[in-house]
């Protein structure tokens, strides 16, 4: 059971985590931080030790919530190559559940960081290393049971993969058109299809 302490925090961080991802992290100032808590400056200080150690723990229950959902949308089936379709089924509808997040946490933190927040950038940039090796695995995985040919470069198509599909969300963040993604998944699916055995 969570303590008081606990749930002061876990509540700051869900309730600010959707802010700094809609705003970013120099344009989220305290002001709006007590404003959506409801809680005093104190009270957030109290709880983390600076802005950027509660953006820290914000970006990362964003992930976790994002990496958490797609595990799940994969769990339905052992197969290999099953679960990179899956992956893309799951970005099929992200355009509705990103909007709980206030946009893609990788895509709007991996931007405002850039040339602000060494420290979410580099985040960031681990989410983006640990996606596209779990994708290289399983193309690896689906070569050695059989499901894919060899002709498809594992790394090659993780890189593919998971650019394309943060391309297609930009694209569908910036126009409010979720035709972007489905256009992707297609195109995605219909590659690893082209090397299925």
């Amino acid at each position: 059971m969570l303590t008081k302490a606990e749930k002061t925090r876990k509540f700051i961080i869900q309730t600010v985590a959707p802010l700094f991802n809609q705003k970013g992290y120099a344009a989220t100032s305290m002001s709006d931080i007590t404003t959506v808590t409801g809680l005093t400056k104190g009270a957030i200080y109290g709880n983390f030790e600076n802005k950027e150690t509660l953006a820290v723990e914000a970006f990362r229950a964003n992930v976790n919530w994002l990496l958490q959902k797609v595990a799940v949308h994969q769990q339905s089936t052992d197969s290999p190559i099953g679960k990179l379709l899956l992956i893309t089924d799951f970005y099929r509808n992200y355009y509705e559940s990103s909007k709980q997040l206030g946009g893609c946490p990788i895509l709007n933190i991996g931007v405002d960081a850039k040339h602000q927040n060494s420290v979410l950038l580099s985040m960031v940039c681990r989410v983006i290393d640990k996606t596209q090796l779990h994708i290289e695995k399983l193309v690896l995985m689906a070569q050695e049971q059989g499901e894919l040919s060899d002709g498809i470069n594992a790394k090659s198509f993780a890189k593919t993969m998971y650019g394309s599909i943060q391309g297609a969300i930009f694209m569908m963040q910036t126009t409010d058109d979720p035709s972007y993604l489905n256009e992707t998944s297609n195109l995605l699916e219909n590659t690893l299809r082209q090397y299925k055995i």
